[in-house]
Formats: C-alpha cells, sequence, structure tokens
C-alpha cells in the first residue's frame, strides 16, 4: 500500500514538520509542499507564487484525489496562485486563511501582504475561479481571519465554511485534529 500524500503550505515562517505538519505526519501521511522560510522566503511573492503553480499542475497534484491543506498565510498563497489556474480538481482544507490585509484596533498591529486587496477585489467580481471542494475553518474571534469576511468568501465561492465558536488564529490542536480526521476520513486512505 502507498502512503497518501498530502501538499502543505503552513503560515508565515513556517516549516512543513512541524506544527500542523507533525499532524499530519503522525497520521502517516508523506507531506510535500513549501515551508515559507529558508530559501522561499527569499523569493518575491510573485515567484513564490510561480513556485506554487508549478507544483500544484503536477500530475501528483492536479487531480481529483489530491488534497492540499493551507494555514493562515499559506492559504493567501494558495489563492494567489488559484488567480493563475483553473479551478483545483482536489480537495483543500484552508485553516485561518489570510484573505488581504487586516489590522487589530485592540493591539494596534497591521497586515499588508502583497497585493492585499486583489483577491477579494477578483472574488467578488465573480471571476476567481474556486477550487471545487473547498473547505475552510476559522474562529469567532480571529482578527487576522476575520469571520465576516471569510464567511463572505464562502458565499461568492461555494466553499464550505466553519467559524469555531470562542478561537482565534490558532484555532488549537483540541479543534484542528477532529477536523483533520474527518476531512482525511473522506476518502484517503493512509
Amino acid at each position: 500500500m502507498t502512503t497518501a500524500s498530502i501538499y502543505y503550505l503552513p503560515g508565515a515562517r513556517g516549516e512543513l514538520h512541524t506544527g500542523l505538519g507533525e499532524g499530519l505526519a503522525e497520521r502517516g501521511l508523506q507531506i510535500h509542499g513549501r515551508a515559507t522560510v529558508g530559501e522561499f522566503r527569499q523569493y518575491s511573492f510573485d515567484d513564490q507564487v510561480a513556485l506554487i503553480v508549478h507544483d500544484l499542475q503536477q500530475p501528483q497534484w492536479w487531480n481529483p484525489s489530491a488534497r492540499v491543506i493551507t494555514n493562515s498565510y499559506g492559504s493567501y498563497l494558495f489563492l494567489h496562485a488559484q488567480l493563475a489556474l483553473p479551478p483545483y480538481p482536489g480537495q483543500v482544507l484552508m485553516l485561518s486563511p489570510i484573505l488581504g490585509g487586516f489590522a487589530d484596533e485592540q493591539t494596534g498591529k497591521t497586515f499588508i501582504p502583497p497585493y492585499a486587496d486583489r483577491l477579494m477585489r477578483v472574488v467578488r467580481a465573480g471571476e476567481f475561479s474556486a477550487p471545487r471542494q473547498l473547505q475552510i475553518h476559522t474562529g469567532s474571534i480571529d482578527w487576522q481571519s476575520p469571520p465576516d469576511l471569510v464567511s463572505e468568501f464562502g458565499e461568492l465561492t461555494g466553499a464550505s465554511v466553519t467559524i469555531a465558536p470562542g478561537r482565534g488564529h490558532m484555532l488549537g490542536k483540541d479543534y484542528v485534529g477532529p477536523v483533520l480526521d474527518a476531512w482525511l476520513g473522506s476518502g484517503i486512505t493512509p
């Protein structure tokens, strides 16, 4: 039996085999993707997206049984790659996706990613080729992945959106573990 594989894009400065990646490995999955540290981080945003587009177009990842998991900023990278592609044919799970710039009035923290307004502008114009099977989870008190914006994104793209009550940007192992198990159980056999 072949070990099942996952294409994973972690959050900013994320490794493939720590955090969520560690949880995937514990489930017996072979992890591929792009760590958002090291050499990858030295590339321009456009070059990072081009690398992800290239990865996703490979037969292993461009098919209905392929699986992609993204977390936080990794979702932003994936969605910008999706702008250059037809609808992704496999299944995609996004956790706390970054959909553009954000600010937290209470802490004064802000984050403005490259092309901060592009994604939602394209989505609102009805020009986004959304993945065919997209499931999103974000916390009800996540200021980096605001639930209202994620809900709007889901309504406009047909994505399944779950807002986790009382959760912030870090959804927590106790929440993510069962989500992973249910998502992985819907057609993948490690």
